[in-house]
């Protein structure tokens, strides 16, 4: 009996295994001899490397873009060059766990990307006020920075912005439990991820390119942790806070929106023009939560708009 019990743990001991490596793709750990031959810029900060570019003059004032939270700085790739062309200083960074950037192993919460951020403008010497532009996830860490260092930013854009309650789907819940959720995550993550970025497409035709860039991150080793870890402690759905207290600055605020984002609904522009009485909205009809990165043309021109002197 001992025999047949142990045979049918090893049994299941590989079947748990195959998953879980046969699917996984990270393989390689991000490394300075690695970093040699990739794009960007990279810089050291207290809680690892952070993954930068710079696009446009060198003058004030400086637009951060802030992506969100799967998508790393690549998200930006049809609204950074407008912004330059226009005269603006443009910075874009990978957040840790994403991109290019390190993948501590840290908890994931509203701290850590509020220091990465700071810490960042300091080494890179931008010292006056910034323009903060964030896209969902990265709108709420904006909202954070903007509550917690009102004379840091003077112009605040939020784009389909997250911070308030939605329902997570099966997956999401699943990968949150203890132990099973790092498996799942680990095993199955990288198909669900993709799944979900194709999702967040209004129009299907821009999800091969999109989604080619996207699985990039996907190999260096630590992204689903992070992303786990992310879920676990950033309370990406209750954020409210943090944009009422941006939102009592006098500082001008647009909020750009797909009405047709099936991430975050649009209904929630009402909960944040509640949150921030001031701020403008700009509506697009025809687009999804990805907005600026698929309707450019309708987005660029407003952003350039806004956030020229």
């Amino acid at each position: 009996m001992k025999k047949k019990t142990l045979r049918i743990l090893a049994a299941v001991a590989v079947a748990l295994a195959i998953p879980y490596v046969a699917f996984d793709l990270e393989r390689t750990t991000l490394t300075e001899t690695i970093r040699k031959d990739l794009p960007g810029r990279f810089v050291k900060l207290s809680d690892g490397v952070t993954h930068y570019s710079w696009q446009g003059p060198e003058k004030d004032p400086v637009v951060v873009l802030v992506h969100g939270f799967t998508t790393p700085l690549f998200v930006w790739d049809n609204t950074a060059p407008a912004l330059a062309a226009a005269g603006l200083r443009v910075l874009r960074y990978d957040l840790y766990g994403r991109g290019l950037s390190d993948r501590p192993v840290v908890d994931y919460t509203e701290d850590l990307f509020h220091r990465q951020l700071t810490e960042l403008l300091a080494a890179l010497n931008v010292n006056g006020a910034v323009r903060l532009v964030g896209f969902s996830m990265g709108a709420a860490v904006a909202a954070i920075v903007a509550a917690r260092a009102p004379g840091r930013v003077d112009k605040l854009v939020l784009i389909a912005p997250a911070g308030f309650p939605v329902n997570l789907p099966v997956t999401g819940r699943l990968v949150r439990l203890p132990v099973l959720g790092p498996y799942l995550m680990t095993a199955l993550g990288d198909g669900s991820l993709i799944r979900g970025v194709r999702k967040a497409l209004y129009d299907p035709r821009n999800a091969p390119t999109f989604t080619e860039k996207f699985k990039i991150q996907l190999t260096y080793k630590g992204y689903k942790r992070a992303i786990v870890s992310t879920l676990n402690h950033f309370d990406i759905h209750n954020q409210q806070a943090a944009y009422e207290a941006a939102g009592r600055h006098p500082r001008p605020v647009l909020v750009i929106w797909g009405k047709q984002d099936t991430v975050i609904p649009f209904g929630h522009s009402r909960l944040v023009k509640r949150a921030m009485p001031r701020a403008q909205l700009l509506a697009l009809e025809a687009a999804g939560h990805v907005c600026h990165y698929e309707s450019p043309a309708a987005v660029n021109p407003a952003l350039v708009g806004f956030l020229k002197p």
